[in-house]
């Protein structure tokens, strides 16, 4: 089972987060940022900022082990790697 924790640090813009995915394997952390324009256009408003990364990490592992995510990003980095990621997060969020 992996447990992911999502707290965000910083307010403003950007949002920043500390993210902790958690697995019988162990865990890793991440930092990730988040601008409010991001936000919207990524969740219309539908979800918090936490649950859209929370959600935005689910995507990311169900194509990669948490060991190959990226340690520190901004959250629409994810639609360079995978191009489906944008219109994906819309129908999760």
């Amino acid at each position: 089972m992996t447990e992911i924790d999502v707290v965000r640090t910083e307010d403003g813009d950007p949002f920043v987060f500390q993210v902790t995915v958690m697995e019988q394997t162990g865990l890793t952390r991440h930092r990730v940022t988040l601008r409010w324009t991001d936000y919207e256009r990524l969740s219309g408003g539908a979800a918090s900022p936490e649950a859209l990364v929370s959600e935005s990490f689910r995507f990311l592992l169900e194509r990669e082990p948490k060991e190959a995510i990226l340690r520190s990003f901004d959250l629409p980095v994810i639609g360079r790697y995978f191009p489906e990621y944008e219109r994906s997060i819309r129908q999760r969020v």
